[in-house]
């Protein structure tokens, strides 16, 4: 079925007649009867009655007005369907750890809304393993988390965003108190700030403390990296964080880093989406001001 049948039979019916529809659309009446014609045809029915000198819609021609605006509708919108992406009028759902979102993603969020003032962004701050599980239910479009939460599994595409150090960090005070964690088969009154058990700096930290057979005092267990932040610097205990996390307190001496022999001392944050998802031109500026 042609389209511009469609369009002429929405024209004779809001112009009012075949004469009116032609002057219209610039064609010869001959050339709208041709179209009416084929249209009848290919529907089997009968569109219009010659009631005189006028052209009068039959009931099935009443029928097909309501179907007719609708399919035009629609070609309407996807006439504007290359137009939307191009100017990423989309949604974009996101999941982040909450260190790469606080630290790493504000500067990148202000430049992608200024390039794509029309896209709508769903940042959710989220557990890397839960980003990870959210990816493969289809609830997220892109996640940002660190692929050490036991390797990335097959299904994933991934860009990697940075590989950044870790640190363990306190005080000056504490520090003083507690300088070497290196050497093994001790037990430190100190306790460890971090975040809940699937945080993957709180499995990193632990596992070398199990090697080494260090054992703290006890753990206190917080979800605001700015919270163990402000607890560390007032002496509380230690916490273990990519140093981006704790740059500044570093920089200006509120906290010093507790030396290490960590085998593995980076971690690698990364971008990922489904394999099977489509990625939008949102997605794709998005990866591109990420990584």
């Amino acid at each position: 079925m042609e389209l511009k049948y469609l369009e002429t039979f929405r024209t004779i019916v809001e112009e009012g007649g075949f004469s009116k529809a032609a002057k219209k659309l610039g064609y010869t009446q001959s050339a709208i009867t041709f179209q009416v014609d084929q249209l009848e045809a290919e529907l089997s029915v009968r569109l219009f009655d010659k009631i005189g000198r006028r052209m009068v819609l039959t009931k099935a021609g009443e029928s097909l007005v309501s179907y007719v605006e609708d399919a035009l509708e629609a070609v309407d919108r996807l006439r504007s369907f290359n137009t939307d992406l191009k100017e990423y009028r989309e949604d974009l759902r996101v999941g982040a750890g909450e260190t790469l979102l606080c630290y790493r993603l504000p500067g990148m969020l202000r430049e992608f809304h200024r390039k794509a003032p029309e896209a709508r962004l769903f940042l959710k701050s989220m557990n890397c393993y839960d980003i990870r599980d959210e990816l493969f239910k289809g609830n997220l479009d892109l996640g940002i988390f660190y692929e050490d939460v036991g390797g990335v599994r097959p299904g994933l595409c991934t860009r990697t965003m940075g590989i950044y150090p870790v640190v363990l960090a306190a005080s000056p005070r504490v520090k003083a108190m507690y300088p070497d964690f290196i050497t093994p088969n001790r037990e430190l009154s100190v306790p460890f700030i971090i975040n809940e058990p699937a945080c993957i700096f709180r499995q990193m930290f632990e596992a070398y403390l199990q090697e080494k057979s260090i054992r703290l005092d006890h753990t206190i267990e917080l979800w605001s990296i700015h919270t163990i932040k402000n607890l560390v610097k007032n002496d509380v205990g230690i916490t273990f964080l990519p140093r981006f996390a704790v740059a500044e307190e570093l920089e200006s001496g509120e906290l010093e880093e507790i030396p290490t022999d960590m085998k593995k001392r980076h971690i690698t944050a990364v971008c990922a989406f489904h394999q099977n998802k489509w990625v939008s031109p949102a997605m794709e500026l998005f990866m591109k001001l990420l990584c």
